[in-house]
């Protein structure tokens, strides 16, 4: 036994709820969560989704009551994604100014304000045909530079519709300067990027592809990172600040709590991370079968993406953590 130990009990600051609350070095809020939520064209009743129990694709009536509910928890930002009824090669609808997507920024922002930041999903997974995040050449694959040009067109309708803050998510080489340059261009300066640094192909994203009604053909292997790399998260980052990033974002969170780290550790700005549909929808499961405790799980995992660095958490639980934390 050692000299020192009658003196030393690191279980005095754990003995009581109030004294491990006192000294506790992670702390979650409110305010640092966002509710990722998909609104579609062409229904008249929110419809569940099979593998995402809790989560709906919206109408347009029930997106606003959910943009209330989250603004009254003191969440801090929802992140909206578009369903249209039609698709097409170039995923026109994404740049339609009355596009489902537009119309709900609007709806949201009219409904809100300035209560919750307002965002966008900036890709065309959800408008095209094909399913991919951009256009495709004549071989098939995703045309980097043609697609650029198709995010600038995106921002900047999103913006003329009230949109506080942009989320590009195709990983396109140069789509955040493309979309900074076109945004202060048109005069919307003011408008924020939310970059997608470090976005891994991942198995984890089959719910949300049921979520959008994905069209995808294929994989996305060939421009989202490979999860075996994560030096290349940190290149990724480097570039997206010199383009203009406003934050930054490591999605998944969980598998990659280790990029995450060396991600904050040397961001000079904020640092999100994306609890994404698979990494819900494991833990739903699990506790449907009881083989976990629920609530405690989900504070457990959005404590451990706090932990590693990300100051803001996108999460389906947003709300329901929300009134946990309170």
């Amino acid at each position: 036994m050692s000299a020192e130990f009658p003196y030393v009990r690191p279980r005095r600051l754990r003995s009581t709820p109030a004294v491990r609350r006192l000294v506790a070095e992670t702390r979650l809020h409110p305010a640092e969560l966002i509710l990722p939520a998909f609104v579609r064209e062409g229904i008249t009743e929110p419809k569940p989704i099979s593998s995402m129990p809790g989560v709906v694709q919206h109408t347009r009536d029930t997106l606003r009551r959910a943009a209330v509910e989250a603004a009254e928890a003191g969440v801090g930002g929802i992140m909206l994604f578009g369903l249209p009824e039609v698709k097409d090669a170039a995923g026109s609808e994404g740049t339609n100014p009355d596009g489902i997507l537009q119309q709900a920024i609007r709806d949201v922002v009219a409904e809100v304000g300035d209560r919750l930041v307002v965002m966008s999903d900036l890709c065309l997974d959800e408008f095209t045909d094909h399913g991919h995040c951009g256009v495709l050449a004549e071989d098939g694959s995703v045309d980097n530079d043609a697609t650029l040009a198709r995010y600038a067109e995106m921002a900047v309708v999103q913006a003329e519709a009230g949109v506080h803050m942009v989320g590009p998510s195709g990983m396109m080489d140069g789509q955040i300067g493309v979309i900074r340059r076109a945004l202060d261009e048109a005069g919307h300066q003011g408008v924020a990027v939310l970059a997608y640094t470090a976005k891994y192909a991942s198995a984890l994203y089959g719910p949300f592809r049921e979520a959008v009604n994905s069209s995808l053909k294929g994989d996305r292997k060939s421009y989202q990172q490979d999860p075996a790399n994560a030096r290349e998260a940190l290149r990724e980052l480097e570039l997206d600040l010199a383009e203009g990033a406003d934050l930054v974002m490591v999605k998944p969170a969980m598998l990659y709590l280790d990029v995450l780290r060396q991600v904050a550790d040397a961001s000079p700005v904020p640092v999100s991370a994306y609890q994404i549909s698979g990494e819900y929808a494991m833990v739903e499961a699990a506790a449907a079968n009881g083989w976990i405790e629920r609530e405690r799980t989900i504070l457990e995992t959005l404590t451990s993406i706090r932990r590693a660095g990300a100051e803001q958490i996108l999460t389906y639980w947003a709300v329901e953590a929300a009134a946990m934390l309170k």
